[in-house]
């Protein structure tokens, strides 16, 4: 599997104190509230995933711009899902991610069940070296409760562990508020109740996803208020874990084209700097990750520039001298010659069934099977997130749905743009090979086209051997519930009785950025 993954753009602006820096976003992809951290030299983030799995994917960097999806703690089935359950902008929220005592902790809220811990094994090398995948242990429901949100451990110096989180009021019946409580040693069980700390009613409605941290003495709580498409950050700090606290606005849109800024985390580099990566929601293209510059003023954080979100700043100083001064191309190529998915692709419909793809790495294909839909969703999309840029997603594919009478006209197999209104471009029924090809511009505005031409020999599939044929009207991609819109592959039937299926055979699939 030839997997080529670029994630991060680059400027060069003769403005900025240093000589190589960085353009926001650092990550123009739906990583819907992220958290990092720093594990010795290596960051490493998780975001909501929602229903898709795998899930909590996890990525890696060296220098807070460069990522690369390493691992994701949920492989196979979100926990506390039951057959039948309404899964779209469900299960997986607002994750917490954490290393205590050579573990990683992901906290994360379902706001239909409570708060949940998946921890991984003890690492079993220095954590400057420590590899991925890891193993993770099976998910710990740490309180039970509808509308129990946003959740982030600490670890406190005289052994205590706390836990601060939100409410989500279409469930507790109230928000705007966040809590807190202490957790039993081993972090998974609650040891006395949770008590409101801060009410935000009167100037911070909407607060939620807190990040607990403590520095010179000081609890922090760094939060966003005022909703995600206007609202701002909040840092709160006291010298007592249950407050009273004092509070300041730290970051705000301003003058400024990003809206929001909303939830995030703050991380220090090994030489001290401080940076805060937050997401900005951008509709279609869902909630993209940016990166802001931390000054420590009288231990109070100072974000951005001025407390306004930048357009690019000077990168953290390590890693920086092979950086190039030019956008780089983001590009994903799969060729499908390993036994397994890589981890940028996830389902849809909150776990996975193997019988619904063969990785025939003999042939490098992925074969879908046909599987049945339901009224919600076909549960077997395969799915991609989509850049928030002008970008083509070409596949090159063959559909053989079932021969048996019984089955005609049963199957469809295809490219998908999926959200709140699915786009779909069906392959022909003709047993033969051919492209399929969606264009979206930086707008989200998509057309499709179907190619013919001969195998690809060369470094991608927009070569000019392939003759394009527009197919269908141009449209406007709709987001999904609190995601971006995606897109991928299906291959699914409706419920008629049978006992085989039909399948669609991929041997290629790529996105790739289209410059202007």
């Amino acid at each position: 599997m030839k997997q080529h993954i670029l994630i991060a753009a680059f400027l060069f602006c003769p403005l900025m104190a240093r000589a190589v820096s960085f353009l926001n976003p650092i990550l123009p992809y739906d990583y819907s509230d992220p958290d990092v951290i720093r594990v010795g030299e290596t960051y490493l983030m998780t975001s909501s995933s929602f229903s898709n799995v795998p899930g909590l994917q996890i990525l890696a960097s060296k220098d807070l711009v460069h990522w690369e999806i390493v691992d994701a703690a949920i492989r196979y089935r979100l926990p506390g899902y039951q057959d039948g359950d309404r899964v779209l902008g469900n299960f997986v929220w607002a994750p917490s991610i954490r290393e205590h005592d050579g573990r990683l902790y992901i906290f994360y809220g379902d706001p239909d069940r409570g708060i949940y811990c998946i921890r991984s094994a003890p690492f079993t090398s220095q954590l400057s070296s420590f590899t991925f995948p890891l193993q993770w242990e099976e998910p710990v429901l740490v309180m039970e409760g509808k509308g129990l949100i946003d959740p982030c451990p600490l670890w406190d110096e005289d052994g205590r562990v706390w836990l601060c989180h939100a409410l989500a009021g279409s469930r507790a019946g109230l928000k705007s508020v966040l809590l807190m409580v202490e957790l039993n040693s081993d972090a998974l069980s609650v040891k006395t109740p949770g008590c409101i700390i801060f009410d935000g009613h009167a100037e911070h409605p909407t607060c939620e996803g807190p990040k607990l941290y403590k520095r010179n003495g000081y609890y922090y709580i760094m939060h966003p208020a005022g909703g995600v498409k206007t609202g701002w950050q909040v840092v709160q700090r006291s010298k007592n874990i249950y407050g009273p606290y004092e509070l300041k606005v730290t970051l705000a849109q301003g003058k400024t084209a990003v809206n929001g800024p909303h939830q995030g985390g703050w991380v220090e580099t090994p030489e001290g700097e401080s940076w805060f990566i937050h997401f900005q929601d951008v509709g279609a293209a869902g909630r993209i990750v940016h990166m802001q510059p931390v000054r420590w003023v009288d231990d109070w954080p100072e974000m951005g520039s001025n407390g306004e979100p930048v357009t690019g700043y000077g990168l953290p100083d390590k890693g920086t001298k092979n950086l190039k001064s030019e956008i780089i191309n983001h590009k994903f190529i799969d060729e499908f010659d390993k036994n397994e998915l890589s981890l940028d692709w996830q389902w849809a419909g909150g776990y996975i069934d193997p019988k619904w793809y063969f990785c025939d790495v003999a042939n490098s294909l992925l074969r879908l099977y046909s599987a049945p839909r339901n009224e919600e969703l076909m549960p077997n999309m395969l799915l991609q997130k989509i850049p928030a840029v002008a970008f083509a997603a070409t596949a090159r594919v063959r559909f053989l749905p079932h021969k048996d009478k019984k089955m005609q006209g049963a199957e469809q197999a295809g490219m998908i743009v999926f959200g709140r209104q699915r786009f779909t471009l069906e392959v022909p029924v003709t047993d033969e090979w051919c492209y399929l090809r969606l264009v979206m511009n930086d707008q989200q505005q998509g057309q499709f086209y179907i190619g013919k031409g001969l195998p690809v020999t060369g470094d991608g599939l927009l070569d000019t051997n392939i003759q394009w044929e527009k197919a269908g009207e141009p449209f406007q991609a709709v987001a999904g519930y609190w995601t971006g819109a995606q897109v991928g592959l299906f291959c699914t039937r409706d419920n008629r009785p049978f006992n085989d299926a039909g399948w669609l055979d991929v041997d290629r699939f790529e996105i790739t950025v289209l410059h202007k």
